[in-house]
C-alpha cells in the first residue's frame, strides 16, 4: 500500500519531469548554438558539413580535392584544420572564403531558436510541439553524420605495429559526440507527444479520443 502511494506521488511529478527535460534541451542547444558564433566551434563542424549531401552546398570548397604532403588526394579542408585552442592565420582566411563562419552563424541562430521553442512548450504546447519536432529532425540530420563523415571513426594512422581498432564500429571522439544525439532524438519525440496531448486536452479532443 505504501509502495502504491509512493508511485502515485511520483506520477504527480510527471509534468515537472517533462518540463525539466525541456529545460535540459534548452540549456544544451542554446549553449552549443551560442558557441557556433566562435571560430573554434565553426572550424570543428567543417568535416560534418563538408561531407554531408544535405549541407555541403553551403561551403564553397566542400568538394575540392587536393594532394597532401604525401601526394595523396584528400579533401581540401583537411589541410586547413585549426586544433581547438590554436589558430593559424592562413587557415582562418581559407575558412572565411569557404563560408565556414557565415554558415556557422546561421546554424547557431537556428539551434537557439529551436531551443527557445522547446522551452516555450512549458507554457505554450503548440509552440512546444513545433520545437520538439524540429529537435527530432535536427537530431536525425546529426546522426546521418555517422554515415557520411569519415572523421567519426578511428583512422588507421599506422605505428610500430598494425593498428587493431580503426574504422567502423570504433567511434572517434567526434563519433561518440554524434551518437549521443540519439538521446536528443528520443527526447524530441517524447516532448512532441506530450505537447500534442496538452493541445488536444485544451481543445477537449483528448477526452473524445479516450471514449
Amino acid at each position: 500500500m505504501q509502495t502504491n502511494t509512493l508511485y502515485t506521488r511520483l506520477l504527480r511529478l510527471d509534468s515537472y519531469f517533462l518540463n525539466f527535460l525541456r529545460i535540459s534541451i534548452f540549456i544544451v542547444m542554446a549553449w552549443i548554438g551560442g558557441l557556433k558564433a566562435y571560430q573554434y566551434e565553426a572550424d570543428g563542424i567543417v568535416p560534418f558539413v563538408a561531407n554531408s549531401p544535405f549541407m555541403s552546398f553551403f561551403y564553397k570548397n566542400a568538394r575540392n580535392k587536393v594532394l597532401n604532403e604525401d601526394q595523396k588526394p584528400v579533401s581540401e579542408y583537411t589541410l586547413y584544420k585549426n586544433p581547438e585552442g590554436k589558430t593559424v592565420k592562413k587557415n582562418i582566411h581559407w575558412h572565411t572564403d569557404n563560408g565556414t563562419y557565415a554558415f556557422s552563424y546561421g546554424l547557431g541562430t537556428m539551434i537557439i531558436i529551436i531551443a527557445i521553442l522547446v522551452l516555450l512548450g512549458i507554457w505554450f504546447p503548440k509552440i512546444g510541439a513545433l520545437g520538439a519536432a524540429l529537435t527530432f529532425i535536427m537530431s536525425f540530420m546529426t546522426l546521418s553524420f555517422l554515415v557520411t563523415t569519415p572523421e567519426v571513426y578511428v583512422p588507421n594512422l599506422g605505428g610500430d605495429f598494425p593498428t587493431p581498432q580503426f574504422g567502423f564500429p570504433y567511434l572517434s571522439g567526434a563519433g561518440r559526440l554524434v551518437l549521443k544525439d540519439i538521446i536528443m532524438m528520443a527526447a524530441g519525440l517524447v516532448l512532441f507527444s506530450d505537447s500534442l496531448k496538452k493541445v488536444l486536452k485544451d481543445s477537449g479532443s483528448l477526452s473524445k479520443l479516450n471514449t
